[in-house]
């Protein structure tokens, strides 16, 4: 197993991504653009950055990886802290691929340098549109048709023609209304098909949209959490053990707590920087104030809870 593919997978899902001792991988939503050059259209995306100073652990990945791998907690974290050391010792001597995702690379001040894959899109709204070329439409140039008309054949003034329009002027701009309609019919053609491109673009985006919202979104593995534990049942009600500043001590009271029988979990940091360890987390509100009171009458009046979707 690699920690690269549970990356990819959580990105799909979540803005920030973070490796432990590592950095963290960050998505930024972009709008579609077109590249007047190359008359390309792209799609909606996220794009993917990568930020060093981020690697204190949120519990994020190793609990995805915990819950797929069905192994514990502390073995997922092992587990990211042995390929992040393969990575970091990797990078003193070449470059580092990271498959889907990007390449890294250490320069002589010793920064990340980040190259996103841009393999993937990692924007879920924007599954199944891919880039588009549209061929550009070329404009003729009439006024040097006509020159090249008149040195074939000038026009010579004579008493005749001075008082009639010279017949070749005749010839010339029927000529240029013939171009000039062609021209227009082209440039309506090219209308209707663009206008027919963004009506495709259009039913196939609802078509995703609507199999999004009847389905599980699942990528490229089994996903046993994604289909099993992402349900109509929404854990929101979390009895809080105590917030922590330092991880290791938050880690500490985890496998207490899972040693005396809670389903104890991580739930990541709070607004000050704190990581919040959990007794439990319940989907009803009545089953969440019991737990609290029994709680705070047998382990630990300190105990509190907290109303948040994780």
């Amino acid at each position: 197993m690699t920690i690269a593919k549970y990356i990819s997978d959580l990105l799909y899902r979540y803005e920030c991504v973070i490796v432990p001792n590592f950095g963290g991988f960050v998505t930024n939503e972009i709008s579609a653009k077109v590249n007047r050059y190359t008359h390309t259209f792209y799609a909606p995306s996220k794009q993917l950055t990568f930020n060093a100073h981020l690697q204190n652990n949120d519990g994020l990945l190793a609990n995805y990886i915990a819950s797929a791998e069905n192994i514990s907690y502390n073995k997922a974290v092992e587990y990211i802290l042995v390929e992040v050391e393969k990575w970091k010792s990797l990078l003193n001597n070449e470059e580092l691929e990271i498959e889907n995702i990007g390449t890294l690379n250490k320069n002589n001040e010793g920064n990340y340098i980040f190259e996103p894959a841009n393999s993937i899109n990692y924007l879920t709204s924007s599954f199944g549109l891919n880039t588009y070329v549209s061929p550009g439409i070329k404009r003729i140039t009439y006024k040097e048709k006509v020159k090249q008309l008149e040195t074939i054949a000038p026009v010579l003034p004579t008493e005749e023609n001075k008082s009639k329009t010279p017949r070749f002027i005749k010839y010339a701009a029927s000529v240029a209304i013939i171009f000039a309609i062609g021209a227009f019919g082209w440039k309506e053609y090219q209308k209707t098909q663009y206008n027919n491109l963004v009506l495709q673009a259009e039913n196939q985006q609802q078509k995703v949209e609507k199999s999004i919202q009847e389905a599980t979104f699942v990528i490229n593995n089994p996903l046993p959490t994604i289909t099993l534990n992402i349900t109509k049942e929404t854990f929101n009600y979390h009895v809080i053990a105590g917030a922590f500043r330092e991880p290791e001590n938050a880690h500490k009271k985890l496998l207490e707590l899972k040693n005396k029988g809670y389903k104890a979990k991580i739930l990541g940091l709070n607004k000050w920087n704190l990581t919040q360890v959990s007794y439990g987390s319940f989907n009803s509100r009545n089953e969440a104030i019991n737990t609290l009171n029994l709680i705070k009458k047998t382990e630990s009046k300190d105990a509190w809870l907290l109303v948040k979707e994780y």
